[in-house]
């Protein structure tokens, strides 16, 4: 196991577009982009949030939406919108929301199975 990094398209709804190498990281919920891609896309906080950091310090920070695209997925995301010194994190909402897994044997990232609940006629438990 190690570290795995990816290279990924992040756009705004208008289809503005910028290339981030992003740190996969399986024990963060949310996606962070960099002060300089964030601020390059026009993208305006819609809220703000406390996050916990791994030394148990809490950080508030800003958060907004965009496209992300790996390969030939793209999807909607939640993005923490970073501050200076802020890495660019690939977390598991944006890879969840994507249909993909990571896989630390081959440091990459894969389709997930997926599943669904219940599938069938309404009100019918599958």
């Amino acid at each position: 196991m190690g570290i795995t990094y990816v290279d990924a398209e992040v756009s705004n709804e208008g289809g503005v577009a910028r290339t981030v190498r992003f740190l996969v990281d399986s024990g963060a919920a949310f996606t962070v982009l960099p002060q300089e891609t964030w601020r390059a896309l026009g993208l305006q906080p819609t809220r703000t949030v406390d996050f916990a950091l791994a030394d148990g310090s809490i950080i508030r920070r800003d958060v907004s939406y965009c496209f992300l695209k790996f390969q030939d997925v793209r999807a909607p995301t939640p993005v923490v919108l970073g501050e200076a010194n802020d890495a660019a994190l690939l977390g598991t909402l944006t890879l969840e929301s994507m249909g993909l897994v990571l896989d630390p044997f081959e440091r990459t990232l894969r389709p997930a199975r997926l599943r669904l609940g219940a599938v069938g006629p309404a009100g019918a438990i599958a």
